[in-house]
């Protein structure tokens, strides 16, 4: 059997509680602050989605030489080798 909740948590649950020190929930009180709340998260979504791509982009584009674990370079004879050991 649960217990019953007490302080905050049945307050926060009870149908009909009215939270006068919220202030999100003066928004929703005029439509049209709704809508211009709505409006401004369109717009925030919109100019997070269409961000220009190549800004984060590294200054060096040169490809990474091709290391094994130990830091010592692999060579296509290296990569043969494994494709073979694999059955590729």
């Amino acid at each position: 059997m649960a217990a019953a909740l007490t302080g905050p948590a049945s307050v926060a649950l009870t149908a009909g509680a009215h939270h006068e020190d919220m202030p999100s929930s003066k928004i929703f009180r005029s439509r049209w602050a709704a809508l211009l709340w709505a409006g401004g998260v369109l717009w925030t979504a919109y100019d997070v989605a269409s961000a220009a791509p190549g800004h984060d982009t590294p200054a060096n584009q040169q490809a990474a030489a091709t290391s094994d674990a130990t830091g010592v370079a692999v060579d296509q004879d290296d990569l043969a080798v494994l494709a073979n050991a694999i059955g590729g």
